[in-house]
This record gives structure tokens, C-alpha cells and sequence, in this order.
């Protein structure tokens, strides 16, 4: 297993923004809501108005995670199953029924935009990278993070993971715990924070049946003190193990 300390968090989900929340949710745990995003005022407000939910919610999760003076210095992994697809869908309906499309809606269907957003308003040009793994996007961004900080042991490394509930045509494909969410975590090869060990479980340790996104559900697991979780399936399953 390959070992890091989380030297801080953030998350922001409608009705939960700010740790005391958070941590008020983790004893009594109900569904996440669906509808809400943050006013994210910390961004400028020409960037703020070409920002949707997503990116809304991802940025407020990466800039309350980090001190002012570490935005512009560290690595970053920005983890979405979903992204910006309900944009796309969005416009494929306009064309379907031949209205005008947005530049500026079109520019933010890449999976990368929350990444490249963050790297203007936060004036960061570090390594960065933009993950989606289907059900395991939380486990394979926590992973692509180790390996940033492999590369960089110095440098620590910012993972923001956040979706929004697809929009209704894709909605039924997908079996998932809704909810629209984002959850920033600062890795660090070492120092000060919580020190875990990640990788894959013995076979006889069974996954944990998610009631909320593994970001979200790994969020719980962290505040509660518990000794160790495994999220995914039991064919591909992942183990985070408190060090101390």
C-alpha cells in the first residue's frame, strides 16, 4: 500500500458549507441534495458567470481546501465521472431542434474545463491532471494523486471530485447515490494531517455498500475516526488504512 497524509479537506454541497456541517452530517447522514450551487464569490466575476454548477462547486471545494499562498504552487487532479456532460446534452438538443449553441457553453463540455478554470483564477501552471473511471473516478483520482506526488515528493498535491445529478436522458443508465457534491483534499508525502495508507485490499475484506458517492462516503469514513474503508466493487475494490 502506498502511504500519504491528507494535511486538509473541504467540501460544499448544498445546505453542507463549512466543516461544522459536515462534520454535523457525518453523525446523522441523509441524502445529498440535488439542486444548489455555491455563490463562489473568491472568483472574478466575468470567470464566476461563465462557470456552471459543476465548476462552481469543484472551484469552492479546491480554493477553501488550500491557503492563498499555496493556489499557485500546488499539483492538482480534478476526478468527475459525469463532468460537464449535461452542457453536452444541452446542446445537442439546441441542434436538434436547430436553435443557436453558446461558445462559451461549448468551451466547458471538455472534461478538463474545471482544471483549466481553476488554473486561471487560481494563476497556477502545475502538473494537472483530469480523471473519469466510471464508478472508481474517486479511487482512480486518489491514485493519480499518489503518483504526482511520486513524481514530486515536495510538492503537495490538490484532488477535487465533485458531479451534479445527470440530467433526466442519461439519469435512468446510471445506478448511482445522487447528489451534487464536491470534496477537495490536500496530499502530501508528509507533515502535518491524518497519514493513510491506500491500495487494494485482501480478499477477504468486503466493499462497503456506498449510500453516497465514494468521495462523499470516504468523507464520512475520515471524520468518523474509523480505522479503515473499502469502496468499489468485488471485483475492483479499494482500501484507504489510518496510519495512526
Amino acid at each position: 500500500m502506498i502511504a500519504a497524509t491528507v494535511r486538509r479537506w473541504s467540501a460544499w454541497s448544498p445546505g453542507l458549507e463549512d466543516a461544522d456541517a459536515w462534520s454535523n452530517w457525518c453523525t446523522a447522514p441523509t441524502e445529498l441534495a440535488a439542486e444548489g450551487r455555491p455563490d463562489a464569490r473568491f472568483l472574478p466575476a466575468m470567470l464566476r458567470r461563465r462557470c456552471g454548477s459543476l465548476a462552481r462547486i469543484m472551484l469552492t471545494a479546491a480554493f477553501d481546501c488550500c491557503e492563498q499562498a499555496e493556489l499557485a504552487e500546488v499539483a492538482t487532479v480534478f476526478a468527475s465521472r459525469h463532468g460537464n456532460i449535461n452542457e453536452s446534452i444541452d446542446l445537442l438538443d439546441r441542434l436538434a431542434e436547430h436553435q443557436p449553441l453558446s461558445p462559451t457553453a461549448f468551451s466547458h463540455t471538455v472534461h478538463n474545463a474545471q482544471a483549466g478554470l481553476f488554473s486561471i483564477a487560481a494563476a497556477n501552471r502545475r502538473a494537472s491532471s483530469s480523471i473519469a473511471a466510471q464508478q472508481d473516478s474517486f479511487a482512480c483520482g486518489y491514485l493519480e494523486a499518489l503518483t504526482l506526488l511520486e513524481r514530486d515528493p515536495e510538492r503537495p498535491v490538490l484532488l477535487v471530485v465533485g458531479d451534479v445529478p445527470l440530467a433526466p436522458t442519461f439519469a435512468p443508465l446510471v445506478d448511482e447515490p445522487p447528489g451534487a457534491y464536491g470534496l477537495g483534499l490536500l496530499l502530501a508525502r508528509d507533515g502535518e494531517g491524518t497519514p493513510l495508507a491506500f491500495g487494494r485490499p485482501p480478499e477477504t475484506d468486503e466493499p462497503r455498500l456506498a449510500r453516497w458517492p465514494d468521495a462523499i462516503e470516504f468523507l464520512r469514513w475520515y471524520l468518523s475516526g474509523e480505522p479503515g474503508l473499502v469502496l468499489g466493487s468485488a471485483r475492483r475494490p479499494w482500501k484507504w488504512q489510518r496510519l495512526q
